[in-house]
């Protein structure tokens, strides 16, 4: 009889065990951990655990905590599948912006890519451009003149504004606000002339006629905003910018529940009837592999470092 090398061996005994463990998960309840009450990924994670609780045969439990207590805590966790994250994409940005206890990486295994809430590019209604292309070259003409408003440091609002600046190469200033809704107040005062904002928040005042929208910062059309371009075919090519929702493990979660839960999930929010729920909230349901989300963290990691480095941004 050939006796197998020790090593080999227990990968095999490890791998029978995950088998095994993941034949009988989940038989408690599963807590889904994650941000402040009222939030667009909160708000997700309680359309999508009721379908799940059904699924899975057991209580899926919703605990909100503050974003970084909610990744710190996950990031730590016991990775049997019982805790897992739904958060946004300051789990890969905040390590850009400061010293971090989690590696987005490292510490995590991707189960599925949630949802996806464009930003919107919109002006004030008195400023002479309609289109993306119109806008770079006022900005040109210009320098220095035109300010562009957005919430907190090393948000997808800032993020969007300093990425405008480095592939367009226009001299914009900032001027930050303490949250989404004091940046609409100064936009719709003209105490900032442009921003970048969610679908959610700026469609009422685009159908009203106070705000104008130039382009959506998708990679594709949007249905949020049906009719309107992107940035990308407007003039700046490769242009994203999006709040994403995305759910993950703690790292060396089997791989057998992970598969589960991401095949679960990702049929879960393309039903009609879910992906109606999350359009009313604001955002667009995606659902992906594990390797996806993957790939789309890496993504959005090599996208917005320079754009970090380069603009000096660091969190307050």
């Amino acid at each position: 009889m050939t006796l197998l090398p020790r090593s080999i061996a227990w990968m095999l005994a490890l791998l029978g065990a995950d088998a095994v463990f993941a034949q009988h998960y989940p038989n408690k309840p599963v807590r889904i951990i994650t941000g402040e009450a009222g939030g667009v990924t909160e708000l997700g994670a309680r359309i999508i655990a009721p379908a799940l609780s059904n699924i899975l045969g057991q209580p899926v439990i919703i605990e909100n905590r503050t974003s970084v207590v909610s990744i710190e805590h996950v990031s730590r966790a016991v990775p049997d599948g019982y805790t897992i994250l739904m958060g946004p994409n300051s789990i890969w940005i905040d390590p850009l912006l400061r010293k971090s206890s989690w590696d987005p990486v490292r510490d995590f295994s991707p189960i599925s890519h949630i949802s996806s809430s464009p930003n919107i590019f919109v002006v004030h209604p008195s400023l002479p451009a309609n289109s993306v292309a119109e806008l770079i070259q006022l900005a040109k003409a210009r320098p220095g003149t035109l300010n562009y408003g957005s919430s907190g440091s090393g948000t997808s609002t800032h993020l969007a504004g300093e990425l405008l600046k480095y592939m367009a190469g226009v001299d914009i200033a900032r001027i930050p606000y303490k949250g989404g809704a004091a940046n609409m107040i100064a936009l719709l005062s003209n105490e900032v002339q442009l921003s970048f904002s969610t679908a959610g928040t700026v469609t009422p005042y685009l159908k009203s006629g106070k705000l104008r929208a130039l382009a959506v910062a998708s990679a594709l059309p949007s249905a949020l905003v049906p009719g309107l371009p992107t940035v990308a075919a407007s003039g700046l090519p490769g242009f994203e910018s999006a709040s994403i929702s995305g759910m993950l493990a703690p790292a060396k979660t089997p791989a057998t529940i992970i598969r589960r839960l991401s095949q679960e999930i990702a049929q879960l929010v393309n039903k009609p009837e879910v992906k109606e729920q999350f359009l009313k909230a604001g955002v667009e349901a995606v659902g992906s592999s594990p390797a996806q989300l993957a790939a789309t963290m890496k993504a959005e990691i090599a996208r917005w470092g320079p754009v970090i480095n380069a603009a000096g941004i660091r969190a307050e």
